[in-house]
């Protein structure tokens, strides 16, 4: 009975977790979608549909899923330029790479994306949602033509949008079993009704956006097929942008996979999460979601409030599933100055949570990368910036170890032998110093190299061992190597380096395991 009773108390505790998410989901995803130009149906679709993939199909139970800021700032201009459809046929394009990325077990690769490219990225992405509420204060007149709110309106935004932060910051003092950005929501949506006070909403936003008063009524259940011309004009446009959408999700999922996997002490499938994550964005072309990833804030209150099993984050896509059609016209009200004030709160939580884990994680060596990344995401994209970041910081990297080898030397003049015992990686980087080491005409007829204490980790380390061996045979002196993993010994037998090699176990050394991922 004790056995039963546990798992009800896990069930519940679960699908309680999974309904405080939802609810603090709302405000969020509606937030992200304004920031987006889309409808604030299709966030909450959006969130609903990568919540059940990501929940069913995901590689990390506990992780939550929606329509979420990184892929927001990339799909502004998408939208913008040419509408809704060419979001869907980005979306779907971005699933099949993500789906691919999965396939092909390289999902593991994010897991060594360095952590100033990480922090980097998304603080280039803090700035671009920061940047996207300036269109909140423009207008745009019966000619066409845009421009700046009036005084009286901008006055009023700010206004409304102080009164939904304070009423944030301060409802937690009263209780913090409700998501404060809700009930601030809900408080301030009434208070403008009741005095009827005109402002913004989100059904002016979308008939902006749609030209029609019945975006929140839409079937969740109706296949949508995108309206596109089948060109390679129409696979330009997407291409791009679905590179960018499918490179930001994975690495924002993956990322907040390892989070939780430090939070769990427990270990996500990558991979499986990939492919999860191109089932959700598939899904949402053809049934009308925004599209999304992992939600890094989201998720670790889930694991806080205890949902740490797939039924919590199926609960929360299931219950916002619910939400969304008994709620429409009060969705239909909310101030879009209200929901400014829900995303200066997401970006300050961001901000904060950056800092402290750069300060945790990031040299002050490495702040030039992430500075650098972030630039790059706000002058060009996140792909260019994260494959620069990276580069970067693998050069940088190789500057530092290639300067760590060096040697200790023991001679025995009685057998006429020299043991070099070698200290550090030898790679590209280092082979100048390694060669730097060796007294080869003083040196007596046989040496030595212990490699106990290194590694040879590249072609060039090999050719520089034969390179090496080579000098001391014009010397009539012979080489030998000892302490070698399994690993170095056999690039060398194919290599065909001519050095006698002393069979010594040593560790099998892996980086990345398929197996785990």
């Amino acid at each position: 009975m004790s056995i039963f009773r546990n798992k009800a108390q896990l069930y519940v505790k679960e699908i309680l977790a999974g309904f405080t998410i939802a609810l603090g989901l709302i405000p969020e995803v509606i937030a992200f979608a304004v920031v987006a130009g889309v409808s604030p149906t299709l966030g909450l679709y959006g969130a609903v549909i990568m919540g059940i993939s990501s929940a069913v199909f995901g590689g990390r139970p506990g992780l939550i899923s929606g329509a979420s800021g990184a892929v927001a700032v990339v799909i502004i201009d998408l939208v913008a330029d040419h509408g809704v459809d060419y979001l869907f046929g980005a979306l779907f394009l971005a699933g099949i790479f993500q789906i691919l990325f999965g396939i092909l077990k390289f999902g593991k690769f994010i897991r060594i994306v360095p952590y100033p490219v990480i922090f980097g990225f998304i603080n280039g992405l803090i700035i671009l949602i920061i940047f996207a509420q300036l269109d909140q204060f423009r207008t745009i007149d019966f000619n066409g033509n845009e421009g700046w709110l009036s005084s009286f309106e901008i006055i009023k935004i700010i206004f409304i949008t102080i009164a939904t932060l304070l009423i944030i910051k301060l409802f937690p003092y009263v209780t913090k079993a409700i998501p404060s950005a809700l009930v601030a929501i809900i408080l301030v949506t009434y208070c403008l009704y009741f005095f009827n006070i005109p402002t913004k909403d989100a059904l002016d936003f979308a008939i902006h956006i749609e030209g029609n008063d019945n975006f929140i009524h839409q079937h969740f259940s109706t296949v949508y097929l995108p309206s596109l011309p089948l060109t390679w004009q129409t696979l330009e446009i997407i291409f791009p942008y679905a590179l960018i959408i499918a490179t930001v999700g994975l690495i924002e999922s993956l990322v907040t996979l390892s989070i939780l996997d430090e939070l769990t002490q427990t270990r996500g499938k990558s991979n499986k999460e990939c492919i999860a994550q191109g089932i959700g964005n598939m899904s949402c072309s053809v049934l009308g979601g925004m599209g999304g990833c992992a939600m890094i804030g989201q998720s670790i209150h889930n694991i806080k409030y205890g949902g740490r099993g797939r039924l919590s984050s199926l609960t929360a896509a299931l219950a916002l599933l619910i939400f969304t059609p008994l709620a429409s016209n009060f969705i239909e009200s909310i101030p879009v100055a209200a929901l400014l004030a829900v995303v200066i709160i997401l970006v300050i939580n961001t901000i904060k949570w950056t800092i402290s884990e750069s300060i945790k994680k990031v040299s002050k060596g490495e702040v030039l990368i992430l500075i650098s990344v972030t630039i790059l995401t706000l002058v060009y994209d996140v792909t260019i910036a994260v494959i620069y970041g990276i580069v970067l910081y693998a050069l940088r990297f190789s500057w530092i170890q290639s300067k760590k080898i060096h040697a200790t030397s023991q001679i025995n003049r009685k057998r006429k032998e020299k043991v070099y015992f070698i200290y550090g990686p030898l790679f590209f980087g280092s082979t100048n110093n390694f060669l730097k080491i060796f007294k080869i005409k003083k040196d007596p007829k046989h040496i030595i190299l212990d490699f106990k204490n290194s590694r040879i980790l590249d072609q060039s380390g090999l050719d520089t061992i034969s390179k090496l061996n080579n000098i001391y045979k014009e010397n009539n002196k012979i080489v030998k190597l000892r302490h070698l993993s399994p690993e170095c010994i056999k690039l060398l037998k194919q290599s065909n380096v001519a050095c006698e090699i002393n069979l010594i176990e040593d560790p099998s050394y892996k980086v990345a395991s398929d197996l785990l991922d």
